[in-house]
């Protein structure tokens, strides 16, 4: 008499990843589509020859639909969404190994790897002019406004000229970086009246200005380690006439009167003449004419 027995496999093994933990580090400027950990790396094993399905989650709030997995069978993490170091900088994403589908009703046994990913700073953005304000509370663009300074006619200045709204000065947003910044005058310096230090972004005068034109110069603070990013600023220097003396008043004491019961923007009246509004003059010994 010849016996055939036929052993059933029972579903009694739970998928296996060789590595639980893995680790990454991606830098900011990773193309979308780019493989970030290998399917050979992350792959689980079934002492029960199931196939296996993968599914792949993330614990970090606001950091969900940056990486995928390739497939259902295929766990190699990928980049689907563009990165940017100011949203977040790392997240801890969970691979789950089934060896049956999410929708099956049967027994399922389940393994799951941790995967920690770790954003690093790309140079990303050109220098930032201070001082600068954030557009629309978007932390990534700050825009500045130009600087301006004035020179007095025929006159040498020895010293760094005073600017407004504060001297030329840029840093690399790119904070982790922080690369360091030069400076160099690209447009609007007539005669080469002036010059920038390139360490400091002191704006000093080479020669005496002989006529009254204002000089709108364009200042380049460019990264040492990348001259491909650089900013532009704007510096309007106006150049006028010497002023010896001060402001002074018409008068040291002006009087007024107002009437009770007026409304907001209603004149004030010189004291004993309420038909001439007060007028409170001033005058200057430099500019006679204005």
């Amino acid at each position: 008499l010849e016996i055939l027995v036929t052993i059933l496999n029972e579903n009694d093994n739970s998928p296996v990843f060789a590595q639980p933990n893995v680790s990454r580090e991606v830098p900011e400027d990773t193309k979308v589509d780019t493989a970030i950990v290998a399917r050979e790396e992350l792959s689980a094993t079934d002492a029960d020859l199931d196939t296996i399905y993968y599914e792949l989650t993330t614990t970090v709030q606001d950091t969900d639909g940056y990486f995928a997995i390739r497939g259902v069978n295929n766990p190699e993490i990928y980049l689907q969404k563009a990165l940017d170091y100011d949203k977040f900088n790392s997240t801890t994403l969970l691979l789950y190994a089934r060896d049956r589908p999410v929708t099956s009703p049967d027994h399922t046994n389940t393994a799951t790897a941790t995967i920690t990913i770790i954003i690093k700073q790309s140079d990303t953005r050109a220098p930032w002019f201070l001082p600068c304000h954030y557009l629309h509370n978007d932390t990534s663009v700050c825009i500045s406004s130009p600087y301006s300074g004035r020179v007095n006619i025929s006159e040498m200045s020895t010293s760094p000229l005073l600017l407004e709204p504060g001297p030329i000065y840029a840093v690399d947003p790119d904070y982790t970086i922080r690369d360091r910044i030069v400076y160099s005058i690209v447009g609007g310096n007539t005669d080469e009246v002036f010059s920038v230090d390139a360490d400091t972004g002191n704006l000093t005068m080479n020669r005496i200005v002989t006529s009254p034109d204002s000089f709108l110069l364009q200042v380049m603070a460019t990264q040492v380690s990348n001259i491909r990013k650089y900013s532009v600023a704007t510096v309007e220097i106006k150049v006028i006439n010497k002023s010896n003396y001060p402001p002074y008043f018409e008068k040291g004491i002006y009087n007024g009167t107002v009437f009770a019961g007026l409304s907001q923007r209603s004149f004030v009246h010189q004291a004993g003449d309420p038909s001439t509004p007060l007028v409170i003059m001033a005058r200057d010994k430099d500019f006679p004419d204005v």
